[in-house]
């Protein structure tokens, strides 16, 4: 039972069944009637009722994937979200950031648009209920959840939502939301944001709530992942490198970098994928510096094309994997070899130490660096943590430890993408490579396993 459940706070639970339509009540049913019928037709054929169909599904059989129990980790993902509340001693946390509602409740609405326009959050008590705000008419979109217990129209302020009314409108979500503090709270008056817009903060604060930051109590709680959560994880990483697949098979001189960018977007869609967070492609001269983003330059004959997946794919997981590719079926040059045995030399390097009690620290300072004409092009981290996007933590280069720098350890059940961009100086082209690595009891385990391209490694 999850831990809202069990304070009786859950709402009715409608049938979810894929693709089915309910009996309709008839030409003479009321508006509560149809409203409930609407509600179930429309729930039944949810997203993430549905799933992510059989291409998807076949590759993840041939992989030997078994279905994860996404009931169980939705429950999971909830406690491990209320023991961060206990340990702060807060009465609750008011989620905004569209991941991080996807977090709680394994819900999903518009998610790039939601990102930029706050319109959906979620208030989760310590002890008491889930309740999910949503999009006008969008409650069918979280009926197959059961770790939300109510479900309410939102109350919006931001200017194009609210014009001349943004301080009617912050006022009312702040009367609802501290009547929920009160009511739930038990006298503890500590509400935790991740995100919030500060227009609204006065107004919580005269009715007696305190606000207390909560990006990071969220980051903790997603940290470390479940046996379910590693089994979306697995599902989402072989669909990509499905997908890159297809691109690399595509891959051909004449092309434009946007097609080749074209065909990982095409492919993730088709299994199920959300979006890419990045536009993270770039050919020949365009790859050195990094951080070019696709165009429609031509790639020629000979080129490298580097690339970062970046995206958001089944189940709402990160897939974030990095590959160089030698374009056309010639040989490298000794440049283009010397980058890319550089690269698979950091990443091989830098995966070994890894082991679970590793400090942040010695991540940094026991890496394989880089040469002096290579470090003023380095990438930005060494490592990183990911899980529904880049997450906690972030781990700097030695040279940018002092100014940027944060300790920390390593825990089984993180997983951390391990990092490399080799570019030398002023040079012609660079090199990305990066891998996907969970850290376990014992030490590591590589999640990605798409080839590196034999022909340069040489």
């Amino acid at each position: 039972m999850s831990a809202s459940n069990q304070f009786g706070f859950s709402r009715h639970k409608r049938k979810i069944a894929p693709f089915e339509i309910p009996d309709h009540p008839g030409p003479d049913a009321g508006y509560e009637a149809l409203e409930a019928w609407s509600r179930q037709k429309a729930a039944n054929h949810n997203q993430h009722v549905i799933g992510y169909g059989k291409l998807a599904e076949d590759e993840w059989a041939v992989a030997g994937l078994p279905e994860p129990d996404l009931s169980a980790m939705r429950r999971y993902r909830i406690e491990r979200i209320r023991e961060q509340l206990r340990a702060r001693d807060l009465a609750g946390i008011y989620l905004y950031d569209p991941l991080n509602i996807r977090y709680a409740t394994d819900t999903t609405n518009m998610q790039l648009w939601t990102t930029h326009n706050p319109v959906r959050s979620c208030f989760i008590a310590t002890e008491g209920p889930v309740i999910l705000y949503d999009f006008h008419n969008c409650e069918h979109l979280s009926d197959h959840s059961e770790v939300v217990d109510e479900v309410h129209p939102g109350v919006a302020w931001f200017y194009f939502e609210a014009g001349g009314r943004t301080e009617e409108f912050a006022k009312k979500w702040a009367k609802i939301t501290a009547d929920l503090v009160h009511q739930y709270g038990g006298g503890n008056k500590r509400l935790a944001f991740d995100q919030i817009d500060s227009h609204g903060i006065p107004f919580l604060n005269q009715l007696g709530v305190e606000v207390i930051y909560g990006e990071d109590l969220m980051e903790e709680a997603r940290k470390i992942k479940s046996v379910d959560e590693l089994t979306c994880m697995r599902r989402a990483i072989v669909a990509c490198e499905a997908s890159m697949k297809v691109m690399e098979d595509n891959l051909k001189a004449g092309m434009t970098e946007n097609d080749l960018w074209a065909i990982l977007h095409a492919e993730n869609i088709r299994r199920g994928g959300e979006w890419i967070e990045t536009r993270l492609l770039a050919s020949g001269p365009r790859t050195n510096p990094w951080f070019q983003e696709s165009s429609a330059r031509v790639i020629e004959d000979g080129d490298l094309v580097s690339f970062d997946t970046d995206l958001i794919g089944s189940y709402g997981f990160c897939v974030d994997i990095s590959r160089s590719w030698l374009c056309g079926d010639g040989l490298p040059t000794n440049e283009q070899r010397h980058l890319y045995q550089m690269a698979v030399e950091q990443i091989e390097a830098n995966t070994k130490i890894l082991e679970p009690g590793m400090s942040f620290y010695d991540m940094t300072h026991k890496a394989k660096n880089l040469p002096d004409d290579y470090l003023p092009n380095r990438y930005g981290v060494l490592y990183h943590g990911v899980g529904l996007c880049d997450e906690y933590p972030s781990v700097r280069y030695p040279v940018d430890w002092e100014h940027h720098g944060y300790d920390g350890i390593l825990e089984p059940g993180m997983i951390v993408c391990v990092e490399s961009y080799v570019g030398r100086h002023g040079g012609h082209e660079g090199v990305k490579l990066e891998e996907q690595v969970l850290i376990t009891d014992d030490g590591y385990e590589v999640m990605s396993s798409y080839p590196l391209d034999e022909r340069l490694m040489g």
